[in-house]
């Protein structure tokens, strides 16, 4: 559920047609890399799906950087979701991709291992570096080398029904995965409904890889074999399969995906909704009755107390003909300064330690709205936030491999042993 599959629905609702989803088809653009020098340098900006709403954000930063930089000409494009994937990846092959694009690690990392990217760590110095999140700009580094540049970020909180857990008896909302299974057997006894929803769908929510990865099971070596065919591999297996086994998650889990989880707490049927701050403004619009019953607190956990982070990051191309001048103005866009003003606007967080610290992300004011508790709650747990699942080639692969196998284990097919080891050989014999 935090992965970007799921930013892409929040971009229905509050901004964010942003965390996730991706870019390409140079249709009607002049391609960065194809333009001759002249006197003014154009750098070409891509980002996604921010129009209409944060035009005149845009319009004014662009015209403040051309101010402060005479003859640097920003030319911006707004790519739509559904078409970023597409466009990139056309345009990196054609060598005609613009000199800034705004994507998230997870897609990038995979034009990261084909050496599409700028290596930053020459072009940025390292006391720029440092005044970003540490464990943020490390989720843009792959075999050591830094390819993005961090732009906002989103830290998933638990939404949680009140009402319901009060009904089952539950005085407050779990924290760790094991009291996530004890309250989903309690809400199960005594109301009949689900305590939550979690998508097994490979193509869907990493929420459950990333579980893993909270309950201490490592997924990869550093030579990238499987790594969880393990103690702690098979006790995340097990937590999965029963919990299905019990009754205590909904048969569909195998099939459907987040959006589901959504349709079914605005519906009030589960008393738990793993999301964004985002998503209470669409249950504030779509259910308003389950809006008033609702509040947050910080993601559910396992015993390593990580939480995950979903990430923005630009990326310049490294066959762009002018790497300083993009550079020069990815550094502008996330300067301190302008990332609190976006984060403020977009109702995201910054991912610099200055535009983290200011009061809007500490304190609460007297008369604060769920949407306010919800962006100190998710602010205050960035400390302990990191991309669970890094960079890595294949990634979508790794998911497929434990999701197909975890499935076959909650249906009686394997047996938990067999389902993590075929997991993993699958994992070390793909092509």
């Amino acid at each position: 559920m935090r992965e970007f599959k799921t930013w892409k629905r929040l971009s229905v609702f509050a901004l964010l047609g942003l965390l996730l989803s991706w870019i390409l088809a140079v249709g009607g653009c002049t391609p960065g890399s194809n333009r001759g020098a002249t006197s003014t340098q154009e750098v070409e900006f891509w980002t996604m799906q921010l129009q209409p709403q944060f035009t005149d954000y845009f319009n004014q930063l662009i015209a403040s950087f051309e101010a402060k930089n005479p003859g640097v000409k920003i030319r911006w494009t707004d790519v739509p979701w559904s078409a970023m994937e597409s466009k990139i990846l056309t345009a990196v092959s054609a060598k005609t991709a613009p000199d800034v694009v705004n994507l998230n690690p997870d897609f990038a990392s995979q034009l990261a291992s084909r050496n599409a990217w700028l290596d930053l760590d020459a072009k940025v110095p390292t006391g720029v570096r440092a005044s970003y999140l540490p464990n943020i700009w490390q989720a843009t580094t792959l075999n050591g080398k830094s390819f993005g540049i961090p732009w906002y970020l989103a830290s998933g909180i638990t939404i949680y029904n009140s009402a319901l857990l009060e009904q089952a008896g539950i005085k407050s909302p779990p924290a760790t995965y094991a009291e996530l299974a004890q309250v989903a057997q309690q809400v199960k006894e005594k109301t009949g409904k689900y305590a939550f929803f979690a998508s097994f769908v490979p193509e869907d929510s990493a929420q459950v890889l990333e579980s893993f990865v909270q309950m201490a099971v490592k997924l990869v070596d550093d030579q990238g074999k499987a790594a969880f065919n393990t103690p702690e591999g098979k006790a995340a297996f097990q937590y999965w399969v029963d919990l299905y086994k019990n009754g205590l998650l909904p048969k569909e889990a195998l099939t459907q995906g987040h959006q589901r989880a959504i349709e079914l707490y605005q519906a009030g049927e589960i008393a738990i909704l793993d999301s964004g701050v985002q998503f209470l403004g669409a249950i504030a619009k779509n259910a308003p009755a389950i809006a008033k019953v609702s509040a947050t607190s910080p993601q559910v956990t396992g015993k390593t107390g990580k939480r995950n982070v979903a990430v923005m990051n630009l990326f310049v191309p490294r066959d762009t003909n002018i790497p300083d001048g993009a550079v020069k103005f990815a550094l502008f866009v996330t300067n301190d300064e302008n990332q609190l003003t976006f984060a403020k606007a977009a109702n995201v967080l910054p991912s610099t330690v200055k535009a983290l610290q200011d009061n809007y992300f500490k304190t609460l004011p007297g008369n604060a709205t769920p949407m306010d508790k919800a962006r100190v709650v998710s602010a205050n747990q960035l400390k302990l936030a990191s991309v669970l699942i890094p960079a890595m080639k294949d990634r979508n692969l790794l998911q497929k491999a434990i999701y197909e196998n975890l499935q076959a284990a909650m249906l009686g097919e394997k047996t938990v042993e067999q389902a993590v080891a075929d997991a993993a050989t699958e994992w070390d014999k793909r092509s």
